[in-house]
C-alpha cells in the first residue's frame, strides 16, 4: 500500500519522537527516572505525540500494517492525555525501553531513507 502524504508525515512524527524517547532513556536509569519529574514529563509528552500521530494515520494504512500496535499506542496516548492519574512510571519505562525501540525498527522499514536520517530539525 503506497503512503499517502499525510500518513507519511505522521509516520515521520512518530519516528522523530520515538527516537527522542530513546535518547532520553539512554541518558538515565529507572531509579533516576522515577525521581526526575521533568524527565517523566518529557518522556510522557514525547509518547503522547507518538500516540496522537498514530491516531491520525488512516484506517486503511493501519489495517495494512498490523505489525504496529496502533490501538495500544493510541490507548497509551489517551491515558497520558486524559487519565493522567493512571500513569505508572514502571509502565512508561517499559514502553520506552522495550516497545519504543521495536516501534522505531518498524517505522524505519516503512519510511524511505529513515535509517540514514538521525539528526533533529
Amino acid at each position: 500500500m503506497p503512503l499517502e502524504n499525510r500518513d507519511e508525515s505522521y509516520l515521520w512524527d512518530m519516528l522523530k519522537y520515538a527516537r527522542r524517547v530513546v535518547i532520553l532513556v539512554g541518558r538515565t536509569h529507572f531509579e533516576a527516572y522515577k525521581s526526575d519529574w521533568a524527565l517523566q514529563m518529557s518522556m510522557e509528552r514525547a509518547m503522547e505525540v507518538i500516540g496522537e500521530a498514530a491516531r491520525r494515520i488512516t484506517p486503511g494504512f493501519r489495517s495494512a500494517h498490523a505489525e504496529i500496535p496502533w490501538a495500544q499506542i493510541v490507548g497509551q496516548r489517551n491515558i497520558l492525555a486524559h487519565e493522567y492519574g493512571e500513569i505508572r512510571c514502571e509502565r512508561i519505562w517499559e514502553t520506552a525501553t522495550v516497545h519504543v525501540p521495536e516501534l522505531i525498527l518498524s517505522l524505519e522499514i516503512l519510511l524511505p531513507d529513515a535509517a540514514t536520517q538521525f539528526g533533529e530539525e
